[in-house]
């Protein structure tokens, strides 16, 4: 009888954390400019937006992830929790160097993408993220991988096809790298992160993870906007 009980506790919480993710898609699949990045027909400049405002907080991920892993190390509450922190750190290590890549061959160097400025929804989505991981609990970054790797994997992969198929961006075939590699590489981590949250049963942990998911799910909405003409418009 505990174990059936133990079970659905875990797969509510998993089912709850899940949920988010799927919102996140369902709000983008109704979001304009977003779906126009899923089905392939985005022009150049809203999908050079995208890549910049990603690159904006990607380059967050490594040092973020890494310091949410320390600390929690450092306090002795959950080393489990601790370690796949870093390990998520290790797995994000380089990837915006994918996009600097891709933006490279649309014409924008580092340099310039480095002078362009972080919409509100990514200053945001790192402003909480190094919130946790100095101040509150380091553990829901976790929360805020799972909602991004499920994005990965559903989305990234199929829109570097449908873009290549569509090839209306030029020079589009060696400016989707972060894209496929992301959705190559997230379906793997996606599951290894499932099975090692699932069996979570401390209710804060859990609260600190779907808060954090929920959180990046509303931000990420963010990357979408007016910021792709600014960029067009201003490209100093």
């Amino acid at each position: 009888m505990s174990s059936h009980t133990d079970s659905s506790v875990m797969m509510n919480w998993i089912t709850a954390l899940e949920h988010e993710a799927r919102t996140l898609l369902e709000e983008l699949d109704a979001h304009p400019e977003a779906r126009r990045l899923f089905d392939g027909s985005v022009d150049k400049d809203h999908y050079v937006h995208y890549l910049i405002q990603t690159y904006h907080y990607a380059r967050w991920s490594t040092p973020l992830l890494a310091e949410a892993g320390r600390r929690m190390k450092r306090q002795g509450r959950h080393s489990r929790l601790g370690d796949l922190l870093l390990q998520k750190s290790d797995e994000e290590r380089g990837h915006e160097r994918w996009l600097l890549s891709d933006l490279r061959n649309l014409g924008w160097s580092a340099e310039r993408v480095e002078r362009q400025t972080p919409n509100a929804a990514v200053t945001a989505y790192v402003a909480w993220n190094r919130f946790t991981s100095r101040c509150g609990r380091p553990e829901a970054f976790l929360g805020t991988a799972y909602v991004l790797e499920y994005l990965s994997v559903h989305r990234a992969s199929q829109s570097a096809k449908r873009m290549l198929a569509a090839n209306t961006i030029p020079n589009i075939r060696k400016a989707v790298t972060f894209l496929k590699a992301h959705g190559t590489a997230d379906e793997k981590h996606l599951a290894e992160l499932t099975s090692l949250l699932a069996p979570l049963v401390d209710r804060e942990e859990q609260a600190a993870l779907l808060l954090s998911a929920r959180t990046t799910r509303v931000l990420y909405l963010g990357l979408f906007g007016e910021g792709a003409r600014k960029s067009a418009a201003h490209p100093s």
